[in-house]
């Protein structure tokens, strides 16, 4: 008997209604099937390819119960659709209120930052203005004082002449910079005042120039957000770019978008809080003008009697050393030359040497023998070359110590000639122009 499952593409689905009993048989095929029956044999060959009629009822109901599965199956997937759209369409319209209130949350962000850095750019500018101000009083103030500050200066600007390493900052300039503190006060420091003025007004200006380039980004992006939030779905601007979702590398995150505008606040306020300090500092050296220079021309001149006596001292020792150096040196090269001599002396020996050698080694056959004369030759080479190394080297040594000897013979006529410079300039340039100071009454400018 051939099988059911002939007959059907697929498994039936699982049935959702009981099935019916099979209706009972009525008849049964002929079993007439004998090798000598004449119906037998008629039937053969239509049975073998024929179903049985239980096997064509199974197959009717497997048809009812995949239809029914199908539109089950069918019922679900529109119902599973509908409930999908459904909420995706809400998903999507929540997704949107919440991008429009994000966008209307970094609006208020933009603004607020926007406003604190208007806020300290005006604060810049209004600071850039009082230290301008104050720049110009420096300047009135300079002009004031050339006269009184010309004798400190030409001191200081005389002892700037020594040359290393005697180009030191010692108790002399001390008392010469403390001699010259109010004038400094007046002319000098307001020089490096002006100085430091010029640059704290550009430190103000570059620093107003990034808090503007900030403000202007920060307009710009505004007005950016400002379009989008208006944006809706019946927007008639509004396309498709598919590749805007992608996040760009340079983009920033909120900490580091927030974070860059703080620091610009507040290196724009350190530099303004400097600004401010450094005009409490300019009032400050402006209004210090009284001191009395007259004692502190006695404690330079001190300082300058003392000065000489040590440079004096240090000139006698130093020549004193050159002396000794000088003699070395002389000891050193005779000494050079009997070494150079001595190795002189080692290279007959070892050309006697080496030539016995060579000469005995052409002898013929056996008699090339390693005898005690052989084995004698060759430790004397050995002797000769190791005796040669080490004058080589001891004249090495001593040639490198001549070359010391003559680098610090340099240096001390070197250190002579500075000291003996630096003793010429602090006696009789400064301290002779020194009999020239101006009287107390000079320096209040009575006379």
């Amino acid at each position: 008997m051939a099988q059911t499952d002939v007959l059907l593409t697929r498994q039936p689905a699982p049935q959702t209604v009981p099935p019916c009993a099979l209706p009972p048989k009525e008849y049964e095929v002929a079993c007439n099937t004998g090798a000598h029956t004449s119906s037998g044999l008629a039937t053969t060959g239509f049975r073998t390819a024929k179903y049985l009629v239980d096997e064509w009822f199974q197959n009717c109901y497997a048809r009812y119960h995949q239809a029914l599965a199908d539109r089950d199956t069918s019922e679900r997937q529109r119902h599973e659709s509908k409930q999908l759209a459904a909420e995706t369409e809400a998903l999507a319209v929540r997704t949107q209120q919440d991008s429009t209130r994000r966008v209307g949350e970094r609006l208020q962000d933009a603004h607020s930052w926007k406003s604190e850095l208007q806020q300290e750019v005006d604060a810049l500018v209004t600071e850039t203005d009082l230290l301008q101000a104050q720049k110009q009083r420096l300047e009135r103030a300079l002009d004031a004082t050339a006269l009184p500050y010309s004798m400190a200066t030409d001191h200081l600007q005389c002892r700037e002449r020594r040359q290393h390493p005697d180009l030191v900052r010692d108790y002399v300039e001390m008392e010469l910079l403390k001699e010259a503190e109010l004038i400094r006060n007046i002319q000098e420091l307001l020089k490096r005042t002006i100085l430091q003025t010029v640059d704290q007004t550009r430190l103000n200006r570059e620093h107003k120039e990034t808090c503007e380039r900030d403000w202007s980004d920060k307009v710009e992006a505004y007005n950016i957000d400002d379009t989008c939030s208006r944006y809706h779905n019946q927007s008639t601007e509004v396309q498709f770019h598919p590749h805007s979702a992608a996040f760009e590398e340079s983009a920033s995150t909120p900490e580091t978008w927030a974070q860059f505008t703080q620091d610009n606040l507040l290196r724009a306020e350190r530099e303004r809080q400097a600004s401010a300090n450094l005009r409490t500092l300019i009032d400050a050296i402006l209004r210090d003008t009284a001191e009395d220079l007259r004692l502190q021309c006695d404690a330079v001149n001190m300082a300058f009697a003392r000065r000489c006596e040590e440079l004096e001292d240090i000139l006698h020792k130093l020549q004193y050393h050159l002396q000794k150096t000088l003699r070395e040196i002389t000891d050193q090269e005779q000494q050079i030359a009997a070494l150079k001599q001595a190795i002189k002396d080692k290279e007959a020996p070892l050309r006697v040497a080496q030539t016995r050698l060579y000469q005995r080694s052409k002898r013929p056959n056996v008699e090339l023998c390693r005898d005690a004369a052989q084995f004698r030759l060759m430790s004397e080479v050995e002797e000769l070359n190791l005796s040669l190394t080490l004058l080589r080297e001891k004249l090495q040594e001593a040639q490198q110590a001549l070359h010391n000897l003559e680098d610090t013979r340099m240096c001390l006529e070197k250190d002579i000639a500075v000291k003996t410079n630096s003793l010429f300039i602090d006696r009789q340039k400064c301290m002779a122009h020194r009999t020239r100071y101006p009287t107390a009454l000079q320096l209040a400018g009575y006379q």
